[in-house]
């Protein structure tokens, strides 16, 4: 088992680092102060470092989200942890955002009693969120893609038992998921959740190539030209 393992997840509008000691959670910190992730991600690793009294070269790997999620989010914790790696000779490793969702989900005690499927969404824009089915166990069903949320999303689940939506997207969907076996939980992944699927892909030696690692955007990013005149 791995000694310590940075973890850094910043897929949505909270920014999150957690330190992984002996497969515990050791040290956590976070902001949801709107566009911290450029200013806060390294600061937060350091101050972990610090409060433990260890140096970068005494982390056995980093794990980062790795997406869907924010573009610019994404980025920045990506190139954070690829930053890392590069820096300290470490391996890389990345876990999915709505896996993160799932493994919260359970961590935070948050799935209702006779639960049959977990569905984690990440807030895209309007009506929209990148989303994907679970069991209860963590074991993916569908693929994850982009799905507008309308009351006939996800019938076919809800018709069979109580169904969790949980993440950022959840309370937009809410109002539009009207069933009765439906259960929201509006919360943003923390780091502090990432810590069985890290250790699951350090364990597996699921590493990834640090140089050519990209998150995993799903949509690729629209630059957009503004309508007013600069000039």
């Amino acid at each position: 088992m791995a000694g310590n393992i940075l973890l850094i997840e910043t897929s949505t509008a909270l920014c999150s680092t957690a330190l992984v000691s002996d497969g515990a959670v050791v040290e956590y910190r976070e902001s949801a102060e709107p566009r911290a992730h450029a200013s806060m991600t390294a600061v937060f690793v350091k101050e972990m470092l610090d409060s433990r009294g260890i140096a970068l070269s005494d982390c056995d790997a980093v794990c980062v989200s790795k997406g869907p999620g924010s573009y610019t989010g994404l980025r920045v914790g990506v190139s954070t942890a690829k930053g890392l790696c590069f820096g300290a000779r470490k391996p890389l490793m990345a876990v999915g955002t709505l896996d993160i969702l799932v493994a919260q989900a359970t961590d935070e005690g948050l799935v209702p009693e006779g639960c049959r499927f977990i569905v984690p969404m990440v807030d895209a824009r309007r009506m929209e969120v990148y989303s994907a089915v679970f069991t209860p166990d963590g074991r993916q069903l569908t693929e994850t893609e982009p799905c507008i949320v309308d009351s006939n999303s996800f019938a076919g689940y809800l018709e069979q038992g109580p169904v969790l939506f949980i993440g950022d997207g959840a309370a937009k969907c809410e109002p539009v998921l009207n069933h009765p076996n439906a259960r929201f939980a509006q919360c943003s992944p923390k780091a502090s959740a990432m810590i069985r699927p890290a250790l699951e892909a350090y364990n597996e030696k699921r590493f990834e190539n640090t140089a050519y690692f990209e998150p995993f955007y799903l949509k690729q990013f629209v630059a957009t030209v503004s309508a007013k005149k600069l000039f």
